[in-house]
C-alpha cells in the first residue's frame, strides 16, 4: 500500500513557553519537529511527507529538514485547516497515496513499532490509531471540588500517527464544517470505523513546559546519546607589552602573554578541552609550534578547528566552562565580552559558556604575577556509533 504522511506543525504552542513555538525548540539535542520528521522518514514504508508549518516558518522548515521526500505546506487558521492543506498537497501528485499517516509535530518520541502497528491495521481497516487505556481514576470537577466520578472502562488516551485510507480521510476533511479534536473524530463523523492499536507511554505530546523534561529521557535512551567530557589546561608567562588576549578579548595591561601564537591562554585551554573530549590530542598535534605558519596566529583559528572537528565527528558542544587563574588583570569587567566573543567563534549561545576567574592566593607563579593559567571543561553530545 503506497503510504504518505502529514506532519502538522503550524501551531503557536504558547503554553509550552520558551519564546518559540514548541515544535521549534530543542530537546535531547535536536529540534522537536526534526525528531518527529526523522521518526517517519526512517521508515521505508513511507514514501513522502507533507510538513505543514506556519507561513512565516516555511524557510526555517526547509533549512531544518532539507529532505527530498519532504513537501512543505502552509498551515491554516486551525488544525483542521492545516491537516486538509497537507492532504490536498499530497492529492496533487499523479500517483496519489493509498494510505496516509497524520502525526502531530509536537510528538517527538515516535517509535517505529507504533507506526507499523497502525500501518498493519490499515491493511484491513479504513482507519486506525494508537491509544493507551486510561488507568487513572477520572473525576468531574466544579468550583474546585469533585462533582462526580467517570468510569474509566473503555476509555483511551489518543495518540498519533493516526492512519487512514487516503481518499476516505480527504473526503471527510472536505466535508468538515465544525472543529474536531483530532482526525479520528473527523473520520467518525464521516462514518468510518477506526481500529485501535497499542500506543506507547513514551509517545508524549509536548504541551506544557514540563513536558520537555518528561520526553527527554525517552529520546536520549532511544537515540543512544554519547556524552563526552574533556579537560584542557594551559599556561603562558608574562613578557613586555601593553595588552593580553583572553578568551578572544583584548584587555589593556602593562604586560603581554608570551607564546608561539597570540598566547590566548583561555582559548587554548578550551580548545584542548574539546580535543580531549573527542580523544583527538591537543593543539600542538594539530598546529605544531615548530611550524612557522602558526607563529603569532590568532587563537580563534585553533578553536574553530576543534569545533568543526566535533561537528564532523557527529558531536555538538553542550557547554563550556573556563576558569582563568591570575592576580592581574581583573577579569570580572570583561566576562560578558569574553562569553560573547567565544559564542561567536563557536556558534553557541552565550549561556552555554561560562568564564570566571580566581586567584592562587599569592602562591606559585600566578601568585607572583609571572603569568596566567587557565582550566577548561567541555561537554559534547552525540549519537552513539
Amino acid at each position: 500500500m503506497i503510504t504518505d504522511a502529514v506532519i502538522v506543525a503550524a501551531g503557536r504552542g504558547v503554553r509550552a513557553g520558551g519564546g518559540l513555538p514548541k515544535q521549534w525548540r530543542s530537546v535531547a539535542g535536536k529540534v522537536v519537529l526534526r525528531h518527529a520528521f526523522d521518526a517517519l522518514a526512517a521508515l521505508p514504508e513511507i514514501r513522502r511527507i507533507a510538513v505543514v508549518v506556519h507561513p512565516d516558518e516555511m524557510e526555517r522548515a526547509r533549512s531544518l529538514l532539507d529532505q527530498t521526500n519532504a513537501v512543505y505546506v502552509h498551515g491554516g487558521a486551525n488544525r483542521d485547516d492545516s491537516v486538509r492543506a497537507g492532504l490536498e498537497a499530497l492529492a496533487q501528485y499523479a500517483e496519489k497515496p493509498e494510505a496516509v499517516l497524520i502525526h502531530d509535530g509536537a510528538r517527538p518520541n515516535l517509535r517505529p513499532d507504533v507506526t507499523r502497528r497502525v500501518l498493519a491495521a490499515l491493511e484491513k481497516a479504513a482507519a486506525a490509531a494508537p491509544a493507551i487505556p486510561v488507568s487513572d481514576a477520572l473525576w468531574r470537577g466544579a468550583s474546585g471540588t469533585v462533582s462526580g466520578v467517570v468510569p474509566r472502562e473503555a476509555l483511551f488516551r489518543a495518540q498519533t500517527p493516526q492512519g487512514f485510507h487516503f481518499d476516505a480521510i480527504l473526503a471527510a476533511h472536505r466535508e468538515q464544517t465544525t472543529p474536531a479534536a483530532d482526525d479520528v473524530e473527523v473520520a467518525r463523523r464521516a462514518g468510518l470505523d477506526v481500529m485501535i492499536v497499542e500506543g506507547d507511554d513514551g509517545n508524549i505530546k509536548i504541551t506544557r513546559p514540563e513536558d520537555f523534561e518528561l520526553v527527554a529521557p525517552f529520546l536520549e535512551k532511544r537515540m543512544g546519546m554519547d556524552i563526552r567530557t574533556g579537560n584542557g589546561f594551559d599556561v603562558h608567562r608574562f613578557g613586555e607589552g601593553d595588552h593580553v588576549w583572553l578568551c578572544g578579548v583584548r584587555i589593556p595591561y602593562s604586560k603581554s602573554l608570551i607564546g608561539h601564537s597570540d598566547a590566548d591562554v583561555g582559548m587554548h585551554a578550551i580548545t584542548d578541552a574539546i580535543y580531549g573530549a573527542l580523544a583527538r590530542g591537543d593543539i600542538g598535534q594539530h598546529f605544531p609550534p615548530s611550524d612557522p605558519q602558526w607563529k603569532g596566529a590568532e587563537s580563534h583559528i585553533f578553536l574553530r578547528h576543534a569545533c568543526e572537528l566535533a561537528a564532523e565527528m557527529g558531536y555538538r558542544i553542550s557547554n563550556i566552562d573556563c576558569t582563568l587563574i591570575c592576580e592581574q588583570p581583573k577579569i570580572g569587567p570583561h566576562q560578558n565580552a569574553m562569553r560573547a566573543a567565544l559564542a561567536d567563534i563557536m556558534a553557541l549561545d552565550a549561556d552555554q559558556i561560562g568564564v570566571k576567574a580566581t586567584t592562587s592566593e599569592k602562591l606559585g607563579f600566578t601568585g607572583r604575577e609571572e603569568g596566567i593559567a587557565a582550566l577548561a571543561t567541555a561537554t559534547l553530545i552525540g549519537d552513539s556509533k
